[in-house]
């Protein structure tokens, strides 16, 4: 009993105290401030875009007034000042210049495309007061261009790959680097040097029929002038290293919102090899290998000085071949207010889009007539639609 009666009080004792040890602790954290609170949800842990920023567009030329690449700026004329990008709309986001000074650097840049084709065309005109190309190396006046043509995002160079923990970087220099948006390092101006760099493994890219340059200047290294550079791109979907034959050319359509953003390197000269400026659109530094924060271009129609009031267009798919089931789509530009189809086989048709099938094989001569407030138009094409 006496043995009993002892470790009663002392087994209470030590719970008595761990009680006022909970409460003590219990006290303590309630006079502690909340937790932060937790960071807004990312697009899976990438950084998203800035859409806060104005589209920029880029001009639609007409089939007929293609730009030549020839360091001749004169095809450009055609383009209105809004399509302008200026370095007043740029800023250096290393911080060695408060506000662009033209006396120091001018830029202006225009961005063209055609209907049909998937190309980027770039009218590039700049003055520096000290151009620097003497170094065969990447230490040149730089005009560098990322293109994303799907907008699908992401990182497009290994050092921001998503897969850190099991991806080398090697492994995914060979795998994604630029295979989803494309980076150009467009040397100002190339002289005995290649006229890009594409950052990545598939410099198949910067060749024709992908891309072609000219230049057009007078100066020499160190020395100040103006610039000239003409040049298109291909923006791609997949652009793999094993080479063209697997690639995929971003669709280019009217309207459509692209991925796309440049920037400025300019070197004047100094000993310690450092840049006098990184002059940016995009509002991120990491532009270069980060999709996401490309700025937002519109592909826009034509201006309206070049469409015609009314212009009778169509296309066909043929749904079966067996049944020798056909629909045909109108195309047609203009305010169109009645259709009129004849396809070739002694059957019309008034509907817009309609669906025909046809009797017998052969090749036909299919006639859309269109009428609307801007007239009337007609589009034939012969031996068009050709079915078994």
């Amino acid at each position: 009993m006496r043995s009993t009666l002892l470790k009663k009080p002392s087994f209470w004792r030590s719970q008595n105290i761990r009680i006022c040890l909970c409460l003590l602790a219990t006290a303590a954290l309630a006079e502690q401030p909340p937790p932060p609170a937790a960071p807004p949800p990312t697009n899976n842990g990438q950084p998203t875009a800035n859409n806060a920023l104005p589209i920029l567009q880029v001009f639609q030329f007409p089939a007929d007034k293609i730009p030549r690449v020839d360091g001749d700026p004169s095809d450009w004329a055609i383009v209105p000042d809004s399509y302008t990008v200026t370095l007043a709309q740029m800023h250096d986001d290393e911080h060695k210049h408060a506000a662009p000074d033209p006396k120091d650097l001018d830029i202006h840049v225009k961005v063209g495309w055609v209907k049909g084709l998937n190309r980027l065309y770039f009218l590039y005109e700049a003055y520096d007061n000290y151009w620097d190309f003497a170094d065969p190396g990447l230490h040149n006046d730089t005009f560098e261009i990322v293109v994303d043509g799907d907008r699908s995002g992401g990182p497009l160079i290994p050092r921001f790959r998503n897969m850190m923990d099991t991806t080398t970087e090697a492994d995914a220099e060979f795998s994604m680097h630029g295979v989803q948006a494309q980076n150009y390092h467009i040397f100002t101006p190339s002289e005995g040097k290649d006229w890009t760099m594409a950052w990545g493994c598939q410099p198949w890219d910067k060749e024709l029929p992908y891309a072609n340059h000219a230049q057009n200047y007078s100066f020499r290294p160190g020395q100040s002038g103006k610039y000239v550079l003409e040049f298109y791109i291909t923006p791609f979907d997949y652009a793999g290293c094993e080479g063209p034959q697997r690639a995929v050319e971003s669709l280019l359509t009217e309207n459509k919102l692209i991925g796309l953003a440049w920037a400025v390197i300019d070197y004047d000269g100094a000993k310690d090899g450092k840049n006098n400026g990184f002059w940016n659109l995009s509002p991120e530094h990491t532009m270069y290998g980060q999709a996401n924060y490309l700025r937002e271009f519109r592909l826009m129609p034509l201006e309206p000085q070049f469409r015609k009031p009314i212009d009778a267009k169509w296309s066909f798919k043929v749904l079966d071949m067996d049944r020798r089931l056909v629909a045909f789509e109108d195309l047609s530009d203009g305010t169109v207010t009645s259709w009129k189809w004849d396809f070739g086989d002694n059957s019309t048709s008034t509907d817009r889009h309609p669906i025909h099938q046809y009797k017998a094989a052969g090749t036909y001569v299919v006639v859309l007539n269109i009428e609307g407030p801007g007239g009337k138009s007609r589009l034939s094409k012969v031996w068009y639609v050709n079915l078994r």
